[in-house]
């Protein structure tokens, strides 16, 4: 039995791995990004479709435990420096293992650079089929997706220039 137990964590991860294959992949390049409200860390739906097709739109799916998130933190920063005036930057807190307080502490701690959602009923995060935290997706004036991307290391600066002009 405990044979069992020692590679039962071993059959889980494939069986999570064989199922995460089988699920349709993140959106795409060209896709038409989804429009969908998700909550604000008071509770309030905020419509996502109130930037989308009206103005270029980052997003960016993250976690206060994502160390990618952190890395990529001081590029965020920058864009939202840079382009703020013509990005909506939103940053999308995909709730697991977080609590409304706790990304409040984070956020006044760390001030990453964007307006923060919280998706507690994973509206978003099934819509834009997040793949992991860290992931950007940046949608242009017609809300037509132009980047995806994930991890700490992105750069989307040539990007933004393009959508804000």
């Amino acid at each position: 039995m405990s044979a069992l137990r020692a590679v039962m964590p071993f059959f889980l991860v494939l069986l999570g791995a064989q199922r995460l294959a089988s699920q349709d992949s993140a959106l795409k390049v060209g896709d038409r990004a989804p429009r969908v409200a998700v909550h604000d860390l008071a509770g309030k739906p905020v419509d996502l479709g109130q930037y989308i097709g009206a103005k270029p739109v980052f997003l960016e799916f993250w976690a206060t435990w994502c160390e990618s998130c952190r890395e990529l933190q001081p590029r965020v920063r920058a864009a939202q420096k840079a382009y703020g005036s013509q990005v909506e930057f939103i940053g999308i807190n995909v709730a697991v293992n977080q609590s409304p307080g706790g990304v409040r502490q984070y956020l006044e701690a760390h001030e990453p650079g964007f307006r923060t959602l919280f998706d507690d009923e994973g509206t978003s995060t099934r819509a834009y089929r997040v793949p992991a935290t860290s992931y950007v997706v940046i949608v242009d004036r017609s809300g037509q997706i132009v980047y995806t991307g994930i991890g700490g290391t992105q750069s989307f600066d040539r990007v933004l220039r393009q959508v804000s002009e």
